[in-house]
């Protein structure tokens, strides 16, 4: 793709977001118009004198809907950005927080920070559970004879089931009454009730974590040639994958410890992401953020809305659409091995 192809998908891929952004929040019970939004936005930020709208509708666009709109995008671009490094830094198609057990892990630290009472330690909590799970991932595979993309993904699995039994069996012997309700809804993957510190805190930890990850695309398109000749086109292999698998933990920690476990988001995107911008990592990183963004947004936006009052867990959305797509990969990696 030649660099105005490269603009111009670029450019594509954030006006959709943006769209997205705004649409999503005319979605709920009280009816918004996307003018209202751009104009209550340009309040807030001091680009008109007066707000445009009541007290109450300002509230329901301002404090209610646009950060948890903004939440869900910015957990979509890091899933999405944690999967396609995993399945480059892996070579496995497969791959993603998911099903390497860094959310799950994620999740058992999370929980028993807040099950302690230290509930404003959460990411903390979620950052040390994803590490832990990540360094046991790759301790397995190690054991079962060295890392190749059937091991890391078979020790992934397994070390996500412990994880998840750990995490059952906190909530069963800990949590009591609503916060028992509670706990299993966050973990299924929710984003109710998301406030503009914890938006603005996951949105910190992407650009923290998340731009050097996005700068390494060069480096990533080496691995794709094996480790021999990444070394060999002057990558320092093992000082770039702990570096990108410490990014991809602390990153993922965060978003888990806001959004809970949202499966699949990290697997299925990047491979959606590869048929628009092809495999060149230095395109594909951006575009799989783009993309996870708006995928997020509206599934949240399904999840909130589908069934009013009552409300899905987002994990369950992502889950529905996830599995089949698993499923035609998994068939698609069969035939080529």
């Amino acid at each position: 793709m030649n660099r105005p192809g490269l603009a111009t998908l670029i450019l594509s891929l954030l006006a959709l977001l943006l769209a997205s952004l705004v649409l999503a929040v005319t979605f709920g019970p009280a009816d918004i118009a996307p003018s209202e939004v751009w104009q209550t936005i340009g309040w807030h930020f001091g680009l008109l004198p007066e707000s445009p709208v009541g007290r109450l509708r300002d509230a329901i666009i301002w404090e209610l809907r646009l950060p948890r709109v903004l939440a869900a995008a910015v957990v979509g671009a890091g899933l999405a950005l944690c999967g396609a490094v995993m399945q480059a830094l892996t070579r496995n198609p497969l791959a993603d927080p998911y099903l390497l057990g860094l959310s799950s892990g994620a999740s058992l630290g999370a929980v028993a920070f807040l099950l302690t009472g230290a509930s404003l330690l959460m990411p903390l909590g979620a950052f040390l559970g994803a590490g832990a799970a990540m360094a046991l991932t790759l301790l397995v595979t190690q054991l079962l004879g060295g890392a190749t993309p059937t091991r890391a993904i078979l020790a992934g699995i397994s070390i996500s089931a412990l994880a998840a039994a750990a995490t059952s069996f906190l909530i069963f012997w800990s949590a009591t009454g609503d916060s028992y309700r509670e706990i299993l809804s966050w973990l299924m993957g929710s984003l109710s009730g998301v406030i503009w510190p914890e938006a603005l805190l996951v949105l910190a930890a992407l650009v923290l974590a998340g731009l050097p990850v996005l700068l390494s695309g060069r480096s990533l398109d080496a691995f794709a040639f094996g480790d021999t000749a990444a070394a060999t086109l002057g990558v320092d292999v093992n000082r770039l994958r702990w570096w990108l698998l410490g990014g991809t933990a602390l990153l993922t920690g965060v978003l888990v410890s806001i959004g809970g476990a949202i499966g699949f988001v990290g697997l299925i995107v990047p491979h959606v992401a590869r048929l628009v911008t092809g495999s060149r990592h230095r395109v594909l990183l951006p575009g799989a953020m783009l993309l996870g963004a708006s995928f997020m947004v509206w599934t949240d936006t399904a999840a909130r809305s589908l069934f009013e009052p009552r409300e899905l867990p987002v994990g369950i959305i992502t889950a529905l659409l996830g599995a089949p797509i698993f499923l035609l990969v998994l068939l698609r990696y069969r035939r080529i091995t």
